[in-house]
């Protein structure tokens, strides 16, 4: 069986926790940040787990998780 290639970009923006989970990070802390508050930068800048429907796709773009 061949090797198979992980999807790169992906890689760059999932990983999986301990117990198997995939986590992503959240949207909104890029640009534009002067105007939200300390509480919501604080609250955008933990990790999200992937919903169960995406973590399917998820897994197949990288084989090796």
């Amino acid at each position: 069986m061949p090797k198979l290639k992980t999807r790169r970009a992906a890689a760059k923006r999932f990983r999986a926790t301990g117990s198997g989970k995939i986590v992503r990070r959240k949207a909104f802390k890029n640009h534009l940040l002067h105007h939200k508050s300390a509480e919501r930068k604080r609250r955008l800048s933990n990790m999200a787990e992937v919903h169960e429907r995406d973590a399917e796709n998820v897994r197949l773009m990288l084989p090796y998780l």
